[in-house]
């Protein structure tokens, strides 16, 4: 793989929590970054942080809301017409239970149960409209940020799921099992159990595991060579571990794979 200072990496969700930290530390490498997030305010408050912190001034910013399949797919489109290579692509945004809404069941700009659109849809649609850009960047890598909270899809009840973690991990394993691991990997994680982040904190929850443990996890994913051709892996932090047992069932991801690709509307 190439060198940190080499590649071009989108981080979504970057202007809080840990995908603020990782930018953070990856600018410190040398990358190339496109850091996402929804407000114009806080992603240019980001990018002068971290760049007054690092030295790095190849950051790069790219408004979207994720709520919105539409802004998912204009954000593919600028990615693929403003950048020559995609190094790595780490699908980290989400939202959590309280916040936005106290745990209300919402819905997202097309209609769709709110956290399944943000913590899943907006990710699989991301992936799949930037995989011709991805693969063209070999070798190159496709990490999502999951959960050991993981829970059994109920495809007769898809949206009314309040955990989606389970879909990510379920994901990762389909795309690594259609993928060639020496052109393009995709790894998935629980970078840390309730981590000091906006989401905790809105839950109220006492956090657990310090914010650095989770970006040492999800870098080594990135940006660790010697995870070449790692891929259709679970990792809890650093170690490799067992997902849910949905996630090998190749029905289930079928399923799965079918029920993405028609409410995203691709063919």
């Amino acid at each position: 793989m190439r060198t940190l200072e080499q590649q071009t990496i989108l981080i979504t969700g970057a202007t809080d929590g840990l995908g603020r930290a990782l930018a953070a530390e990856l600018a410190r490498g040398g990358a190339t970054l496109l850091i996402h997030g929804r407000d114009d305010g806080r992603g240019r408050a980001t990018i002068e942080e971290i760049e007054a912190a690092s030295g790095n001034d190849r950051l790069r910013w790219l408004r979207a809301d994720l709520a919105s399949l539409d802004d998912v797919r204009a954000l593919a489109r600028r990615v693929t017409q403003e950048c020559e290579r995609l190094d790595a692509l780490v699908n980290n945004a989400g939202i959590g239970t309280t916040l936005p809404g106290d745990g209300r069941r919402m819905e997202s700009a097309d209609g769709y149960e709110l956290r399944f659109a943000v913590n899943y849809l907006a990710g699989y649609l991301l992936t799949r409209s930037l995989l011709p850009l991805i693969e063209s960047s070999a070798h190159a890598r496709v990490v999502n940020v999951s959960s050991a909270g993981q829970a059994p899809i109920d495809f007769d009840d898809v949206m009314l799921e309040r955990d989606y973690d389970g879909v990510q991990v379920m994901f990762t394993f389909d795309l690594a099992g259609e993928l060639d691991a020496s052109v393009v990997s995709a790894t998935c994680l629980h970078p840390g159990t309730y981590m000091p982040t906006k989401i905790v904190r809105a839950a109220g929850v006492e956090p657990v595991t310090a914010l650095d443990q989770g970006v040492q996890a999800t870098q080594r994913l990135v940006a660790d060579p010697q995870l070449d051709r790692v891929s259709g892996v679970y990792f809890n932090g650093r170690s490799e571990a067992s997902a849910h047992p949905q996630a090998y069932d190749l029905e289930a991801r079928r399923r799965l794979r079918e029920c993405s690709d028609r409410l995203c509307g691709l063919g």
